[in-house]
């Protein structure tokens, strides 16, 4: 039921319209006040009243009383509201039943939401910088996809540019490919960074290297045979991280990609007279929206991300539709993706306000040195997620030795514990990540929440099947909890209209806190109502934590 419509539609009062009335409800932060109240101040002075008679005159709305509520307070301006218990619970779980095991009561809504997330470097380690574009984008593909969108993630590869020239011409002079076989992302890594050594005292390297690149621009096979094998190593070793994340892509199409798709973008913006020329450059001039000018065309002809960002645009929209186009890119690229949209809209693309940046803090590791760092002091994501596993199988094995298996419940745990770090904050905060803090059981954690789920699973495990009936839960903890398991579509719509899985993790600490604080109060084994009750927070734990990318362990 939405309450905050049932009592707006009851109150008149005569200048203000329903709909102010309904955004004035709100929740109070203390619930012994009420379940919903409103305060009168802010129509005092269309009404040419106090609060206090507005107030009075708002409580004589409810006279008589409706069903749903039990009763109406008027106290210093404000209107207090507290529903029946007995009524809503009733009708809460009754939904959320109808929703079954998975909690997804979402049909099909036939629009199309595009996310771009991840977008690795080809012969780049997948470094921890890679963490939040790929967890965000990971979980916010899984809560479109939940609320009924056709959902598509898209890995936009970073494979373009003279960077690969370099890793041909250092594979060329000093790399076999057995040793490539063998040494994968490290050894790739390796050549490039001999490579920019070598460069230092032989300038001409740089030259030698933008011959291949432009091989490979031109098609030239042995460069593409070579350049084709650094992306399948890439891939190989992408994808095992991607796998341990829970992540998963509908398209890998990457810059090059685009390499034949960007003479109609320069055909269209000529056309439409935004090109200028700068210094030999061509530029579109947004000076006068307050933006430096986008750079489109360097004066060597070479392409840029702006242009391949504008020949993917318009490719996506033509071949998917899209209602919405998401970027799960970095904030440093706030000015990039501004310039990309509003060319798009003067090239007269009315659908480029469906192109949304989501941008992202910085992520950092507190004690990297405590964990293996290749060259170029970079940390692999990998490594980060295989000290987690391991610091949760060294405290399994102090809390719980004959759990059974130890090995795939590490992974789970240690796994979760990265992804809920980087997912319970803010994403616009920079994130300072720790192993100790991630995996706390005690605090607002992923370890904290797959052990209240596990909790729930040993519970029902020994729920007496012959229970009496009892589904009086209108008791002060099971209603709160009630409220917590009726809000969750609403939490999941509100995280897909900001862009902001944190709002889920937070939601899911609040929940697991209050089943924590009714299991200390209760006795739930042998009470029907209170197993059932149990069951729907086991269910919405799980469901909540799969839109996180997270794992809920029956046993920890």
């Amino acid at each position: 039921m939405d309450y905050k419509q049932l009592i707006s539609q009851k109150i008149t009062l005569e200048g203000v319209e329903q709909e102010q009335l309904h955004n004035a409800i709100i929740i109070p932060p203390d619930s012994n006040n009420g379940d919903f109240t409103i305060a009168c101040f802010p129509f005092a002075k269309t009404l040419r009243k106090s609060p206090m008679q507005i107030a009075e005159d708002i409580k004589k709305c409810f006279e008589p009383l409706p069903s749903f509520l039990l009763s109406v307070n008027a106290v210093a301006g404000y209107v207090n509201f507290k529903i029946s218990r007995k009524e809503f619970i009733t009708l809460a779980l009754k939904n959320a039943k109808k929703k079954g095991a998975d909690f997804k009561p979402f049909k099909a809504n036939k629009k199309t939401v595009l996310v771009e997330y991840s977008s690795v470097n080809i012969a780049k380690p997948f470094h921890i910088g890679h963490l939040l574009t790929t967890v965000i984008g990971g979980s916010l593909y899984k809560i479109h996809k939940y609320l009924g969108y056709n959902t598509v993630g898209i890995n936009h590869l970073g494979d373009w540019g003279t960077q690969f020239g370099k890793l041909i011409s250092a594979f060329k002079r000093w790399g076999n490919d057995k040793d490539l076989d063998n040494g994968g992302i490290d050894y790739l890594n390796g050549l490039y960074v001999k490579f920019h050594k070598e460069a230092k005292d032989n300038p001409e390297l740089e030259d030698e290297a933008r011959g291949y690149f432009k091989q490979i621009e031109e098609g030239e096979k042995d460069a593409l045979v070579i350049f084709e094998k650094f992306k399948a190593i890439t891939m190989t070793e992408v994808g095992k991280v991607y796998e341990r994340l829970g992540v998963h892509f509908d398209s890998y199409a990457g810059e090059s990609f685009y390499g034949d798709k960007m003479g109609s973008v320069l055909d269209t913006l000529k056309k439409k007279k935004l090109l200028t020329e700068s210094k030999g450059a061509l530029v579109v001039d947004l000076e006068k929206y307050d933006m430096p000018p986008c750079l489109i065309l360097k004066s060597d002809g070479a392409s840029l991300y702006a242009t391949r960002d504008l020949a993917a645009a318009i490719y996506r929209k033509k071949t998917y539709n899209f209602d919405k186009n998401l970027y799960i890119v970095a904030y440093q690229q706030n000015l990039h993706f501004a310039q990309v949209f509003k060319v798009l809209e003067l090239a007269g693309y009315d659908w480029a306000k469906d192109c949304v940046h989501v941008p992202f803090g910085m992520v950092s590791l507190e004690g990297s040195g405590k964990l293996s760092t290749r060259e170029g002091n970079v940390v692999y994501l990998s490594d980060v997620l295989d000290a987690a596993v391991e610091k949760t199988k060294n405290i399994i094995s102090d809390k719980n030795p004959d759990l059974i298996n130890k090995e795939k419940t590490a992974e789970m745990v240690g796994v979760g514990a990265v992804i809920f770090m980087a997912l319970s904050t803010n994403r616009l905060k920079d994130m300072v990540f720790s192993l100790d803090k991630a995996l706390n059981f005690d605090g607002e954690t992923a370890p904290y929440l797959q052990y209240t789920h596990a909790r729930c699973c040993s519970i029902l495990e020994k729920a007496d099947n012959k229970a009496k009936a009892n589904d009086d839960l209108s008791d002060d903890e099971g209603f709160e909890l009630v409220k917590m398991i009726d809000k969750y579509d609403t939490v999941i719509e509100q995280a897909a209209l900001k862009y902001e899985p944190s709002i889920i993790a937070r939601y899911l600490v609040d929940l697991a806190q209050s089943f924590n604080r009714y299991y200390i109060s209760h006795r739930i084994v042998g009470d029907k109502g209170r197993q059932g009750l149990t069951e729907l927070v086991r269910n919405v734990l799980k469901n909540g934590l799969g839109l996180l990318l997270i794992d809920a362990p029956e046993k920890m």
